[in-house]
């Protein structure tokens, strides 16, 4: 992860770069594409919060607030961009303390080429290495081991499946939770960091 800094008000606004990706803060200007890849059912689906069919005006909103969160340090939103294209969104949210929530949804023509791995290793040596978090939780859907796999490769560990809420389904889903403690991700064997 090669960061770059330019000031957004307190908290200083921080493109990552990866070998494939550039991950920057998120701009109202990308409610649209977000807006795209939300409305394919097969992504929407597997995001717990989200709504199906995605609303415009829910979504502008959403974006609307995002510089908002970074400058106050309660969430950190990156559009993930594969050259010059947004393909999805990773995020740190739910910021309390030293803990936050790592989530992130990428486009279906991007899904199998490692990219939601890539993107979300950035954002979690981002989380440990310059916020300082301590832990980030985690977790999906039970039907997408997808998910899962970019999840235990980071080195979060499982803790507990239950029954949760689905907004984009309108049902109860089984949900399974993740922790990754920052010692843990310092400490991994052999990663690729």
């Amino acid at each position: 992860m090669r960061p770059s800094a330019a000031n957004t008000g307190n908290r200083p606004a921080v493109t990552l770069t990866t070998d494939r990706l550039a991950l920057r803060p998120t701009t109202p200007a990308d409610a649209q594409r977000a807006f795209e890849i939300q409305s394919d059912w097969d992504v929407t689906r597997m995001l717990r919060m989200a709504q199906f069919p995605p609303d415009p005006d829910d979504m502008t909103g959403w974006f609307g607030v995002h510089r908002q969160e970074w400058i106050a340090g309660t969430a950190f939103r990156f559009a993930i961009e594969r050259k010059g294209h947004m393909i999805g969104l990773v995020d740190l949210d739910e910021i309390d303390g030293e803990e936050g929530e790592l989530g992130y949804w990428l486009e279906k023509p991007s899904w199998g080429q490692g990219y939601a791995f890539e993107a979300a290793q950035a954002v979690v040596s981002f989380a440990f290495e310059q916020l300082g978090l301590a832990r980030l939780k985690s977790g999906h859907a039970a039907d997408n081991p997808a998910s899962g796999k970019v999840l235990l490769k980071l080195g979060f560990r499982p803790e507990k499946t239950m029954r949760k809420a689905s907004r984009s389904r309108g049902e109860e889903i089984l949900h399974q939770s993740y922790s990754l403690a920052s010692e843990a991700w310092r400490n991994r064997s052999g990663a690729d960091r």
